[in-house]
């Protein structure tokens, strides 16, 4: 499941839902005022600013790991016979680094 659309602190998430109410009961009086919903874009376009950040986070922190498996990949291959159960060692970190990676890309 990939992150979503907007991401709302629980303060944001109870401030939305109180707006909601009163948009609610001012939409059954016919009555609604442009400052409510004002005030809930204005929440929206924030939620929204901060889940593009994390996309973008979570996205430099996959590429990382995949830079991060490819060179321990290389160093593993490169190094010499005394050096070599260090690499691996190395490159399975890199790898275990990589799979929590994606599975949060996946969550």
């Amino acid at each position: 499941m990939p992150l979503p659309e907007r991401t709302y602190t629980p303060a944001e998430r109870r401030r939305r839902a109180a707006l909601l109410l009163r948009t609610t009961k001012q939409a059954a009086a016919d009555a609604v005022s442009p400052r409510l919903n004002r005030e809930i874009d204005r929440i929206d376009a924030a939620a929204e600013e901060r889940a593009a950040r994390e996309r973008n986070a979570l996205a430099r922190e996959l590429e990382a790991a995949k830079e991060e498996l490819a060179a321990a990949r290389v160093a593993e291959r490169c190094a010499p016979r005394p050096d070599r159960a260090a690499a691996k060692t190395a490159r399975k970190q890199a790898e275990d680094r990589l799979r929590r990676a994606e599975r949060a890309a996946r969550r």
